[in-house]
């Protein structure tokens, strides 16, 4: 399979205006394996909308069509005792470092290639705002999520791995990973 050009993928925040979409992707049995209760995790982004959480939620595309969820966090935020007490691994990175999560929203478009493109490309504006450390914490379990993100570059953080529970692979992006050599 030949990869996705990134410059067929964009990006839009989030607006109320996405939320019926982002509600029937949530309830996708795809998503549902692996996010919480779909009307749970839509108020969790309505949160971030409303600016009540810092995570930034968007939509993604593939030529202008709205194929997918992603978001990114900041980890110094979470580096608290609400957070650290379930998660104590996220005391091992940089409280500079931000971490990722995707869902592409219908199960006919899994397997394409484009959580990976989507993947690469928020890593690249990333990297590009400044950003070294890109982390994502798929559960080990979703071996599909795992090939993608490995697709689009993020490695297993050996430090971390059989660290972080039986639900939490912690995989960093490598920018040299897919490099010619």
């Amino acid at each position: 399979m030949t990869p996705i050009d990134p410059a067929r993928i964009g990006f839009r925040p989030v607006e109320p205006a996405h939320y019926p979409l982002l509600l029937r992707w949530l309830n996708e049995p795809h998503i549902l394996e692996w996010w919480g209760d779909p009307d749970e995790e839509l108020g969790f982004i309505k949160d971030m909308v409303e600016g009540k959480d810092t995570t930034r939620p968007f939509i993604f595309t593939l030529d202008a069509e709205p194929v997918g969820y992603i978001q990114y966090w900041f980890l110094g935020h979470h580096q608290n005792d609400e957070w650290t007490r379930d998660n104590p691994w996220l005391l091992e990175l940089p409280s500079d470092a931000i971490g990722v999560d995707l869902s592409v929203g219908d199960a006919g478009k899994l397997s394409a290639g484009i959580g990976s493109a989507a993947l690469s490309a928020v890593a690249a504006i990333l990297r590009n705002l400044g950003h070294e450390t890109i982390v994502i914490d798929p559960d080990p379990a979703n071996v599909r999520a795992v090939r993608a993100y490995s697709k689009a570059g993020f490695r297993t953080v050996p430090e971390l791995e059989g660290r972080t529970g039986n639900d939490v692979l912690i995989m960093q992006y490598d920018p040299k990973a897919n490099e010619i050599s």
